[in-house]
């Protein structure tokens, strides 16, 4: 019999978060992305999308605005909404486009397999994408197994993302009845705007040298653990284990 992740929630004591980050972390689909951006600039605007900001890590909230700006818009308060909005729109419209035309990163699916495996474990998504935007990324490259999108953070959420780890540590702690804190929580990320996160916010963290930051970078950002990649999957797990003692096994 097949159980829900739900299900699974309820059944299990869940003492361990890993939230991971999305785009160059677990799959890579920057052309969709650009061009939903740039539809959603138009429908917005009214006017052509001449530059997009870099991601850089950062939200989608915070990309909105940077972009609107370097576009010669002025920012109204309807702005934001509009554009979250008809950016869900155009890239649900692209959905189809994902999986040929962008990629799932080196071993993200044995990893998120093998590190549901974990006793205790509950795994998300700490992302400045949308969740809407999030979630058919995932899917496209059946990586949504494992992952419990309902405690996770995201981009239309217009909060730093050290704030957005914390806000999903909220969420799984009303969710699980389990606090969430530094000791039983990590982060795994390729920028090192996502160690900044983890840092501030609350969390350990695993640097994956598998995109916007170099190993030396992660490094010296404060990462907890490097990997090259997420190809050897024992790896994630064992840097996951040791990174998120449950709390149940220390003593008071």
């Amino acid at each position: 019999m097949a159980y829900s992740a739900a299900e699974i929630l309820q059944e299990a004591a869940i003492n361990r978060l890993v939230l991971w980050n999305v785009d160059l972390t677990l799959v890579d689909v920057a052309i969709v992305t650009r061009d939903a951006y740039a539809e959603a600039f138009r429908v917005v605007t009214g006017r052509p999308l001449v530059k997009l900001v870099p991601p850089l890590g950062r939200p989608d909230s915070e990309i909105v605005f940077e972009t609107l700006a370097v576009n010669g818009i002025v920012a109204e308060d309807d702005h934001l909404p509009r554009f979250l909005a008809a950016l869900a729109t155009a890239f649900a419209d692209r959905r189809g486009r994902l999986a040929k035309e962008g990629r799932m990163m080196a071993g993200a699916k044995a990893a998120l397999k093998a590190v549901s495996r974990l006793d205790g474990v509950a795994q998300t998504v700490l992302t400045g994408t949308i969740k809407s935007n999030a979630v058919l990324k995932l899917k496209a490259f059946g990586l949504d197994k494992h992952i419990d999108f309902e405690l996770g953070g995201y981009g239309e959420e217009v909060y730093p993302k050290a704030t957005l780890l914390q806000v999903a540590q909220s969420r799984a702690k009303q969710r699980l009845g389990t606090p969430f804190t530094a000791a039983n929580t990590v982060v795994i990320g390729d920028s090192t705007r996502d160690v900044q996160a983890a840092k501030i916010g609350g969390a350990a963290m695993i640097g994956v040298a598998s995109g916007r930051s170099m190993a030396s970078e992660l490094r010296e950002a404060g990462a907890d653990v490097v990997l090259p990649d997420l190809s050897d999957a024992s790896e994630v797990v064992a840097a996951v284990a040791a990174l998120t003692a449950p709390l149940d096994s220390r003593a008071v």
